[in-house]
């Protein structure tokens, strides 16, 4: 029997990929997100054959502001019940805002703030009606800093952390559990992409590889917690972050991120 149904932004790679293995081994049929098509549908035959639920690939490039709108029509078309709602899509970029590319720029507004906001405001009524849901909005340590340099980024992830607290909140009692994941660095393909040196980030000591992250990230949202930081690192990071004047934290953060990019 299945323990629900589960959409999972991103799932092709990392964080997303391992999340989706953990709700197939514990039953759960699953809606796998990401751009790559052939990739998610390999993984699904691969964890539908391992456990024995159901697995369904939709492409789509969140960066389309039609996106949202399209996978919850697929949704309704398959008659699909909405349990798990895992939003992990995102990506970052690097470099001096001044000169960075706009719609770059643009479009990672679009997949990490917009897009995450549009599926959850898409799929939460029907698991508020239900009374019962469980959300998992995948954030950053970085949600807790300014970022000089991955300015957007850092601003994005913010937004995630501060939107999924709220909204934790305001569903307090309902049955709907809202749960932010915060990891430090991970090593996969995302470095690539933002411009960061993937050699010098795995040197440093806050680097956890994404099944870890993903472990972490699941207990907290079965245990419906609000926020999951892994690593005992990453915490004495981010209280640290809490504590230290504002500039001082700003100030580091512009090292790092130029000791990352060179």
């Amino acid at each position: 029997m299945s323990a629900g149904t589960a959409v999972v932004t991103g799932a092709s790679s990392g964080i997303g990929l391992e999340l989706a293995r953990l709700l197939a081994r514990d039953g759960y049929d699953l809606v796998l997100v990401a751009r790559s098509v052939d990739k998610l549908e390999r993984l699904g035959a691969e964890l539908a054959q391992q456990h024995g639920i159901r697995a369904r690939a939709v492409g789509a490039d969140l960066a389309s502001p039609d996106a949202p709108g399209a996978i919850a029509e697929t949704l309704k078309q398959a008659a699909l019940q909405v349990d798990v709602l895992v939003n992990n899509a995102g990506y970052g970029t690097s470099g001096p805002f001044a000169t960075t590319d706009l719609r770059t720029e643009l479009d990672l507004l679009q997949v990490n703030v917009i897009a995450l906001t549009h599926l959850t405001k898409l799929l939460l009524p029907a698991m508020v009606a239900g009374k019962r849901g469980r959300i998992l909005n995948v954030a950053s340590t970085a949600a807790f800093q300014p970022g000089p340099f991955m300015a957007v980024y850092y601003a994005s992830k913010a937004y995630v952390l501060s939107f999924s607290e709220a909204l934790a909140e305001e569903l307090s009692g309902t049955g709907v559990t809202v749960t932010t994941l915060c990891p430090g660095p991970v090593p996969t393909g995302f470095q690539a992409r933002a411009g960061v040196n993937r050699t010098r980030l795995v040197r440093t000591p806050l680097v956890m590889n994404a099944a870890a992250v993903a472990r972490a990230g699941y207990t907290g949202l079965m245990k419906g917690k609000r926020l999951v930081v892994p690593g005992l690192g990453n915490k004495l990071l981010v209280q640290s972050e809490r504590v230290a004047p504002r500039l001082l934290v700003t100030k580091i953060a512009r090292f790092l991120q130029e000791q990352l990019r060179s």
